[in-house]
């Protein structure tokens, strides 16, 4: 029987103009968090019209790739479609639940690193400490969370499991956006610092126990802040 020949289509200038700035966002050209170029600006770069572009934009804003905020422009919220879902169903999960998730993957990709790490990756968790440092001598919340987070995606980094590394990277957003940092008293910053050292020098001896024990234990001493400060909280 005569098969029938499935007619061809060509994608429309405004669907081709979705996957050019898709693959623009997954490829880091537009960070998240980032504004994007203004829409004049788009428009005298990539020689569309301006119903071409708005709806090329709207369609990314749908996908959650982008988010518009009235009068401040559009701002990149995830680099693919997956990461937007996570940070979706993150920030309707119950915080507990994404400590508990955030402990699964860090004490395993810890664990992990201690036995695969390259003096390359070491070297750069110890700048990531240094930078750390400086940020909360600074007192810039924004700063210290930001090395955090570069610092969390280098331990997982450095297991050596790609397939882990790509999960993490997607949900890397969604643990950060979900768990927005609350403000650390002396102390608890201190100890929080002197977790991370631990879990590095773990790292460095090749211990898979301790790291894995100190990943474990930073996501802990997370849980404990956040009890307490909704404790007080509840108590005003």
């Amino acid at each position: 029987m005569k098969r029938i020949s499935t007619p061809r289509r060509t994608a429309s200038l405004s669907a081709q103009l979705v996957d050019s700035l898709r693959s623009h966002i997954e490829a880091g050209g537009w960070p998240v968090g980032t504004r994007i170029p203004s829409e004049q600006a788009l428009i005298e770069e990539l020689g569309v019209g301006r119903s071409t572009l708005r709806e090329a934009l709207g369609a990314l804003v749908h996908l959650g790739l982008l988010e518009a905020r009235v009068g401040d422009g559009t701002y990149v919220r995830a680099s693919s479609e997956l990461q937007s879902v996570m940070v979706r169903r993150a920030s309707s999960a119950q915080r507990n639940n994404v400590l508990e998730l955030r402990t699964v993957l860090e004490e395993y990709a810890s664990g992990a690193a201690a036995l695969r790490r390259s003096e390359d990756q070491l070297r750069r968790l110890r700048e990531l400490l240094d930078d750390a440092d400086a940020a909360c001598a600074g007192a810039d919340r924004s700063a210290a969370e930001s090395v955090d987070a570069l610092f969390h995606r280098a331990v997982v980094r450095a297991s050596g499991n790609d397939l882990l590394v790509e999960m993490y990277d997607h949900l890397g957003t969604a643990l950060t956006s979900s768990l927005g940092g609350l403000p650390w008293d002396a102390a608890g910053a201190e100890e929080h610092a002197a977790l991370h050292r631990r879990l590095v020098d773990a790292i460095e001896d090749r211990d898979e126990t301790g790291a894995r024990a100190a990943a474990a234990a930073i996501v802990q001493l997370t849980r404990d802040h956040e009890a307490g400060a909704a404790h007080v909280a509840e108590g005003e």
